[in-house]
Order: C-alpha cells, then structure tokens, then sequence
C-alpha cells in the first residue's frame, strides 16, 4: 500500500511539474508571437511607404522637372525637330 501511494505521488509531482512546463511554454510562445505580430505591422508600414515613395519618385512630372532643373533639359521645339523619311 504504502508503495503504491509513493508511486502514485511521484507521478502525480511529475505530471505537476509538465503542466508547469507546458504553461511555461505556452506564455513564451504567446509572448513570441505577439512580439512577430509587432514586427510584421512594422514591415508592412514599411512597405508600404516604401512603395509609396517609389509611386511618387517615378511620377512624370517629377522626372520633368529633374530633367529640367538638373540637366538643364528642354523640350524641342517644333522648328528645330527633324523629321526623316525612310526610303522603301
């Protein structure tokens, strides 16, 4: 008898000791997914402002104006445009 409830308490500590275990586990996995759930809102706030600022840097009118202020670029005008006729 008195075997038979050492036995018993024995396994009734380790089954004690897993569940502690297993919660343990459970907050930290919980906590790991929290902080990844944190971590993909800032990646896609970064994306998306990323993409935003590509929008935005490949407008026309954005490159036209760079042409014109830094390369000093202008548009032809219609009597300096050339035309050439192709021979069939």
């Amino acid at each position: 008898m008195n075997r038979a409830v050492v036995v018993l308490i024995l396994a009734l500590m380790g089954c004690s000791f897993l569940l502690v275990n297993s919660q343990q586990r459970t907050r930290q996995l919980f906590i790991e997914k929290n902080r990844l759930e944190i971590q993909q809102r800032k990646l896609n706030q970064e994306w998306n402002r990323l993409e935003y600022e590509q929008r935005e840097l490949s407008r026309a009118s954005r490159i036209i104006d760079i042409a014109k202020k830094q390369l000093h670029m202008n548009d032809a005008k219609q009597d300096k445009t050339i035309y050439l006729k192709e021979k069939e």
